[in-house]
């Protein structure tokens, strides 16, 4: 399947599992492929920066890929091929959409300062992975400290027709989205699909800006999957109830530094992944932040949306 600009729904960025002694453990991509798609995924997202992708050597991440790949079936999986250098974004990005991918995404590099280097290097991104392949702006400024204007990513869409959505992770972000859908509605940006990233934490708001739904990975896809059908049937109040009870523990799991931590800590309680290891370099969770991640998932299940 090819993403185009109608992509909707819920997009996990998956995490990559891995044995205590760093292997990456295939038999959890697969319990994690199964719980996605039973929390009602509409697709994943693979080597993200919550995928530890510059962590995995090349035939690592092109296995990785290829697994979330055959078992998502009919349903499409977006790659992460950022890199350093086009060389290796290129290499990925074939590799990937030869395997069945239906498009890759592409992060700016730090470095980057002025619109103009901006706009260039995703021009330059495209000339050197092929206009033929379906492409995600990643805007996530609190760690790529990149600076995304809405006019940049208006420009960058409409150079670039192979560009069909935007991972929109700015923070503070809501007038972002509305500048956008409003250039849409006055004809000067073509429709683009709008998925939204910071582990969910203003997904209630950005679906009522003119989001499509959610790009991220939140240790309850369930939670994300819920609020977006919640939203789109008029159900205003359920959709912000929902989001309520689970916002103590989305927040815990924004803390720079160890939120991955916590995120795979929670999803190997839930059964997803069998450990919640990372490769070296990572964070390591203290048994007090374990014992206050537990307490969060106890006042959870007393709310009744737990899943």
């Amino acid at each position: 399947m090819t993403l185009d600009a109608t992509a909707a729904g819920v997009f996990p960025i998956a995490p990559t599992p891995f044995h205590s002694d760093g292997r990456i453990d295939d038999a959890s991509v697969d319990t994690l492929i199964a719980g996605y798609l039973k929390a009602g995924a509409t697709g994943v997202t693979v080597l993200g920066i919550m995928g530890e992708a510059p962590k995995l050597e090349p035939d690592e991440s092109l296995a990785i890929a290829a697994r979330f790949i055959k078992g998502f079936g009919k349903l499409p999986v977006i790659v992460g091929v950022s890199a350093p250098g086009f060389a290796a974004m290129r290499a990925l990005s074939r590799a990937v959409m030869d395997k069945g991918a239906a498009g890759v995404m592409i992060a700016p590099v730090p470095s980057l300062r002025t619109d103009d280097q901006i706009t260039t290097y995703y021009r330059q991104a495209i000339e050197a992975i092929g206009t033929d392949i379906p492409f995600v702006i990643q805007d996530y400024p609190l760690t790529l400290s990149v600076q995304m204007t809405p006019g940049v990513i208006r420009q960058i869409v409409q150079e670039n027709p192979s560009c069909v959505m935007l991972k929109h992770e700015d923070w503070p972000g809501l007038e972002k989205i509305s500048t956008l859908r409003r250039s849409q509605a006055e004809g000067s940006l073509r429709p683009i699909s709008i998925l939204t990233g910071n582990g969910g934490l203003f997904l209630d708001f950005e679906m009522e800006r003119g989001a499509d739904g959610a790009m991220t990975g939140y240790a309850f896809p369930e939670m994300l999957v819920e609020l977006v059908k919640l939203h789109k049937a008029g159900r205003r109040d359920d959709a912000h109830d929902l989001f309520d009870a689970h916002l103590p523990l989305v927040r815990y799991e924004q803390q720079q530094g160890v939120g991955l931590a916590v995120r795979k800590y929670v999803m190997m309680k839930r059964g997803l992944i069998a450990s919640d290891a990372q490769r070296k370099p990572g964070a390591v969770l203290s048994g007090k932040a374990r014992e206050e991640v537990d307490y969060l998932l106890q006042r959870l299940s007393r709310t009744g949306h737990a899943f």
